[in-house]
């Protein structure tokens, strides 16, 4: 084996390249299961970043379903999520351009099942004795007003209606999970109201269908203000499971008479923050057998837990991340991937454990040479608690820094702010450690996967214990020599952004940093931003009117004089949860300051950049950036993009 070659950190020749990542991925799930077919969403960046239904037949061909220029993606809630489901051979999903849902029966055309009208569906189940479609539909018919969030059921016969869906459920502020138990004569869903989040507060309502469809006797089961219930399913014997927090874990639960019962007790995380509709962590092998996907210290595993025996089992696994769990005659289905494998659908005998792989997230592998494995660490916080991060080194087979020399550091900051990273293969870091600089991925207080207590850290307090958090991640490495204080920067997107213009403008220890559509504005984000968050910041920081100082306060396009280091900005037009005068407005001020600015835009894209392209340019676009600013030489040929005061 040739000696590695001593190179500068940074500077490292990779065969990482934002083309290959841009060529390479695919975004894998949800999933769904019918009469034994299993089909898959997949959203693809070479594509038009268009999302597809595919099928695996019997033939073992992956099949997709949805043709040019259809894109099965809804807009509820913005961010989405339960775009479509399948029954009887036949799909239905929601089309993004117009948000019409379609029907598609297998070897025919989609045809379009609603009229066209302002009106947005997600999250639907199928009600077979009634031959309708119950989901959750958003109405944007009363212009300057808050959309209308009810639960609906659809007609399935007939083409386009002159209606979007007759109203079973209305009243409160948002719904979501409409489960019909397979006699159909009981119906579950969630609801809860401003200023919650579904993390902060659901409640559980059941109740009765009549022959015709109508309800009657309804009643909440579980949940309430300060606790937060996810995933109601029911079992095949009819009773009902959730997740729920009130222990101040999310924690499996089964209803015994309307009394919640506890299932598996434990300190880990049977659920995550309802973000998207649709997340399935857990399905059943029968109506008392259930596996199971749970999260402790930031990773996930699989397990068996038997509701009869009150056992449970946790499979060995080479996985680290498990989500959209089914299970069917033919095993378990679910995503998976590990620091060494990226996300792909599987297939899990519940047995043997024996896994197949039927669909890759990433076509290519990674060169072991190449694959950079996270550390888990663990800090002091400035606040007296245990912070969390993952830490990526450089990593690179041909070549070695110097002895003298120390990696430039890359903080990330996820987005949320309630949200978690996880232990899971990702090019885009292994972009970077392979060019020789170091990765540290931060689950900063209101991270999920450690327990409410420590997601409720950030209660009031966003702008200050996430950056305060990754702050001290950053001198915990500095301590240990494993980064050059002089050359750290801090990424994050959305939420991710804000911590990250927060860091570069309140504190000193970065040197630099990129913001992916992220907040600068706090009191323009709450008065622009769609219904879903628009109170989300009353908890996150403090109602307006009363709390309008401390907006401006933390709001780092208003405290520009407080910022002293380069910056870029990247930023689709089309956001609609962070709008584009966020990050303009970030960039006017840090140029009118003289400092090292870039602001690059995309046509086409929204909250997130879904294609080929524009993936390749960001990646390229903050290499550039970041070897202006640290006197890097890179290996690679990237084009030049305008840096204003360079």
């Amino acid at each position: 084996m040739p000696t590695p070659r001593v190179m500068p950190y940074g500077s490292w020749p990779s065969p990482v390249t934002s083309d290959r990542i841009a060529a390479a991925s695919v975004t894998l799930g949800p999933l769904a299961i019918d009469d034994g077919r299993l089909f898959w969403l997949e959203s693809r960046p070479n594509d038009g970043g268009r999302n597809v239904v595919v099928c695996l037949d019997d033939d073992g061909i992956h099949r997709t379903l949805t043709p040019a220029p259809l894109n099965v993606r809804t807009r509820v809630h913005e961010y989405g999520g339960g775009a479509w489901c399948v029954a009887d051979g036949v799909l239905y999903f929601s089309n993004f351009s117009d948000q019409r849902l379609y029907r598609q029966r297998r070897g025919e055309p989609p045809e379009p099942l609603t009229a066209e009208a302002p009106m947005r569906y997600a999250d639907g189940r199928i009600d077979r004795p009634r031959r309708r479609l119950l989901c959750v539909r958003e109405d944007h018919t009363a212009p300057g007003r808050e959309p209308r969030n009810t639960i609906v059921g659809l007609p399935l016969d007939g083409g386009p209606r002159n209606t979007s869906g007759e109203i079973l459920i209305s009243g409160n502020d948002f719904y979501a999970a409409p489960r019909l138990r397979a006699d159909g004569r009981q119906l579950a869903w969630l609801t809860w109201n401003h200023p919650n989040m579904p993390w902060d507060g659901t409640e559980l309502w059941v109740a009765g269908l009549d022959a015709d469809g109508a309800l009657h006797t309804p009643r909440q089961v579980a949940g309430g203000p300060d606790v937060s219930v996810c995933q109601p399913e029911w079992a095949p014997d009819g009773r009902l499971h959730f997740v729920s927090d009130q222990s101040g874990w999310w924690n499996l639960y089964g209803l015994d008479n309307d009394r919640a019962v506890p299932l598996c007790p434990m300190e880990a995380e049977f659920g995550g923050p309802s973000w998207t509709f649709g997340q399935t962590r857990y399905g059943f092998e029968t109506s008392r057998r259930l596996i199971c996907a749970y999260a402790q210290d930031g990773v996930w595993h699989l397990g068996r837990l038997d509701t009869a025996r009150r056992t449970f089992e946790r499979f060995d696994l080479p996985y680290t991340v498990f989500d959209h769990v089914h299970v069917h005659a033919a095993g378990i289905v679910c995503t998976a991937g590990s620091p060494s494998e990226p996300m792909a659908l599987v297939r899990i005998d519940a047995d043997s454990r024996a896994v197949t792989v039927l669909r890759r997230s990433v076509d290519c592998a990674v060169d072991a040479g190449c694959l950079s494995l996270p550390a888990a660490v663990a800090y002091p916080t400035e606040d007296g608690t245990t912070g969390h991060a993952f830490y990526y080194p450089p990593r690179n087979a041909d070549c070695r820094g110097p002895s003298s020399a120390r990696p430039p550091l890359l903080v990330k900051s996820h987005g949320g702010p309630t949200g978690a990273c996880a232990p899971v293969l990702n090019l885009m870091i292994q972009f970077w450690t392979s060019r020789g600089c170091a990765v540290l991925d931060v689950n900063y207080g209101g991270s999920t996967g450690y327990g409410r207590a420590y997601r409720k850290r950030l209660d009031g307090q966003w702008g200050v214990v996430d950056v305060a958090d990754c702050v001290s991640a950053v001198t915990a490495l500095i301590e240990r020599g494993d980064a050059d204080p002089r050359r750290v920067a801090i990424t994050g997107g959305s939420a991710g952004g804000f911590t990250a213009l927060c860091a570069l403008t309140f504190r000193d220890c970065f040197t630099a940093g990129s913001s992916y559509y992220g907040v600068s504005d706090l009191a323009a984000l709450a008065r622009d931003t769609h219904k879903f968050e628009s109170r989300y910041l009353d908890r996150l920081v403090g109602p307006l009117p009363d709390c309008a100082d401390l907006y401006e306060q933390r709001s780092p396009a208003h405290c520009a004089d407080r910022l002293s280091r380069p910056l870029i900005l990247f930023q689709g037009l089309e956001d609609a949860v962070v709008p584009p005068s966020q990050a303009e407005a970030m960039f006017d001020a840090v140029r009118a300051k003289g400092l090292p600015v870039a602001y690059i835009a995309f046509e086409g894209e929204q909250h997130g950049f879904r294609r080929a392209e524009h993936i390749r340019q960001v990646l390229d676009n903050e290499l550039y950036f970041y070897s202006k600013i640290f006197g890097l030489t890179p290996a690679d040929r990237v084009a030049p993009i305008p840096i204003e005061n360079l």
